[in-house]
């Protein structure tokens, strides 16, 4: 089901109005579900995923609680049982249900969700204009593309975990083209200024801009590949403590870890089921731990984020294999900074400093977060092209996998 146009073209252009943009976002997710059954939407796999119903509805909630609750004059609740359903983590909108219980929500069914949406996108239409909400509606969309990332790869595990390996999508992946010859980007140091600039909207853990000091450094010109896995694998990789952070090796023990997450024989697992894995493509579904132990074993090291944003702001983050539609998705092998696969730093998830959050429910958002991650940079397959930017900071626990998380390796230079 494609997205109909201009809403397509809405999506990669930041410049686009934000009416557009709004509905081009809205218009994703649901083609984004379309092949899928009630039941399908209603599984939850793990605690750390949620249903694609789910996602539909959290999405729609905060529409309707940050903006129409609060800005259109008469609005009512569609229902007023369903913010206990579908709140995530906002402390200051009350009780919710519990993170692993979303997906015992057998009803509302889809048809429900998504007439919900449909009466929200249309309630929605007289606050569009509106430049007071403007940044509102602009967190509002940034969120919804957040969610449609994630929808992506937690219906990809719960297929996963179905031992039939049902396809979301039919057909074969394109294969990745061949890599080119690996590279290196060289920085020489120095001051360096880090964080959003200003232009645009920026997510508040983006900033504030401040500078920082880097040693000499040189980042790869590419994502390291499922090839180059296979022949860490080969040499050891997973059974040699020395390589491994100490939680790392306790990790890969404790879960028997001997592959990256959807790896069995010479396959993966996509949203086409089962496939022969590429060798071009680059590796993704790894966690921080064997992020690192890989460039351990590589001589080489994680870049910190200050580094990889050093080098990002010359790319172009609207650039490489993000998703514009609703089609399968896949590492393919793009160069550049952007695409494929979200790339670990070695930099925990801290804030930035005179950072502060944004009052209210919406400083929930992320500074509550900071604690016990580590970020990763760039932009994945499933990230909506013109989501991401050089400043954008994803973060994830070290040992979470599930998403399309993949590195680039760095070095220090003399």
């Amino acid at each position: 089901m494609p997205v109909p146009e201009p809403f397509a073209r809405s999506l990669a252009e930041a410049s686009a109005p934000l009416a557009d943009r709004f509905h081009a976002t809205r218009a994703l997710m649901e083609a984004l579900v379309a092949p899928l059954s009630d039941a399908d939407a209603t599984i939850q796999s793990m605690e750390d995923a949620s249903p694609a119903k789910w996602h539909l509805a959290h999405t729609t909630w905060f529409w309707e609680t940050f903006l129409l609750r609060d800005h259109a004059a008469g609005y009512r609740l569609y229902d007023e049982r369903w913010p206990f359903l579908f709140n995530s983590y906002y402390e200051g909108e009350g009780a919710r249900i519990a993170r692993f219980s979303r997906g015992m929500l057998s009803r509302p069914s889809l048809e429900e969700v998504l007439a919900w949406r449909a009466h929200v996108t249309t309630a929605m239409e007289a606050l569009l204009g509106r430049e007071e909400l403007s940044s509102l509606v602009e967190l509002g969309i940034a969120h919804e593309q957040q969610h449609i990332e994630l929808l992506l790869t937690d219906i990809k595990h719960a297929l996963f975990c179905n031992p039939l390996g049902p396809a979301m999508w039919e057909g074969a992946p394109k294969p990745a083209e061949e890599r080119v010859a690996a590279g290196w980007h060289e920085h020489p140091g120095g001051i360096a200024l880090i964080g959003h600039d200003g232009f645009g909207f920026a997510f508040d853990n983006e900033g504030p801009r401040h500078r920082v000091l880097l040693e000499p450094f040189a980042l790869s010109n590419r994502l390291v590949t499922n090839g180059e896995w296979s022949e860490f694998i080969e040499d050891g990789g997973y059974r040699t403590s020395s390589m491994w952070l100490s939680d790392g090796w306790a990790w890969v023990q404790r879960e028997a870890i001997t592959a990256p997450l959807y790896w069995r024989d010479e396959e993966y697992f996509t949203h086409q089921g089962w496939q022969a894995r590429d060798l071009n493509a680059p590796v993704t579904h790894i966690s921080y731990f064997e992020a690192d132990a890989f460039a351990s074993w590589a001589g080489m090291r994680l870049p910190t984020e200050s580094e990889w944003e050093a080098i990002g702001q010359l790319g172009d983050p609207a650039s490489g294999n993000q998703l514009d539609r609703a089609e399968p998705v896949l590492p393919g092998g793009s160069e550049g900074m952007f695409g494929d696969g979200w790339q670990w730093t070695r930099s925990a998830y801290l804030p930035y400093p005179r950072f502060k959050p944004a009052a209210g429910a919406v400083g929930e958002y992320n500074g509550k977060f900071m604690s016990g991650q580590f970020v990763l940079k760039g932009a994945s397959c499933a990230t909506v092209r013109g989501h991401s930017r050089a400043s954008y900071r994803n973060f994830f626990y070290p040992h979470q996998r599930w998403q399309f998380t993949g590195l680039r390796l760095a070095r220090d230079l003399a």
